[in-house]
């Protein structure tokens, strides 16, 4: 029987804090987590590998080390309100919502809204919730977010979505064009964007955007 106990003690140690993963509270939040309960059943065995996880549907969870080099980036408050976009099955839902004060995600995806709200459920998250909805569009009704995170690559960041933030609010998302992208965060302060690269990295695009769509900084 697969250990994935030690599998996910083997992420922790392995890819996410040999890669300058130091927030202990970020560190605490992926070991408490099972990854193989928000992954398809023929990719359980894969859940902690050094990989993006095919979800289905032209869309992925990002890989353990990228993802938690994201998530520390974010710099979240226990007191901060988190929009969670193109959530999958909710794993980064959960991570966020260990961290955070509450948690909205967003999927475009019936199945995988239910999905990750009985997931979210069985895990006993008790302050995050996972909302069906256009991605482009964000979720301005639960707005505005203290840090808005992007699961998968985008061109551009849609002005939607900045709109969104609250003051001093953050944004992080991996801005790709090709096959090489960076991570970025998108803070803004007295109503105007900044924007800090942080890292490089690698993702498919989520489906259906496209530059010309997009507020260009």
């Amino acid at each position: 029987m697969f250990d994935f106990k030690a599998a996910r003690h083997h992420m922790v140690e392995s890819q996410i804090r040999t890669s300058d993963v130091t927030n202990l509270e970020v560190i605490k939040a992926f070991r408490n987590f099972s990854r193989e309960n928000f992954v398809p059943k023929a990719h359980r065995a894969l859940a902690y590998g050094d990989a993006h996880i095919d979800l289905g549907n032209g869309r992925v969870m990002i890989r353990p080390r990228d993802f938690a080099k994201m998530v520390q980036a974010a710099k979240i408050l226990s007191s901060d309100i988190v929009l969670d976009i193109a959530c999958g099955r909710g794993y980064s839902t959960a991570i966020l919502a260990q961290l955070s004060d509450t948690v909205v995600g967003l999927d475009n995806n019936e199945a995988d809204v239910v999905r990750a709200t009985i997931i979210l459920t069985d895990a006993e998250v008790t302050n995050a919730a996972v909302v069906q909805g256009k991605l482009k569009d964000g979720a301005s009704k639960h707005g505005p977010f203290d840090v808005i995170f992007v699961n998968g690559a985008i061109p551009e960041v849609p002005e939607i979505w900045t709109n969104q933030l609250a003051e001093n609010g953050r944004l992080v998302c991996l801005i790709q064009s090709g096959s090489i992208g960076q991570v970025r965060v998108y803070t803004k302060i007295n109503n105007i964007i900044g924007e800090t690269i942080v890292f490089d990295a690698s993702a498919p695009t989520i489906p259906g955007f496209k530059t010309e769509e997009v507020f260009d900084f």
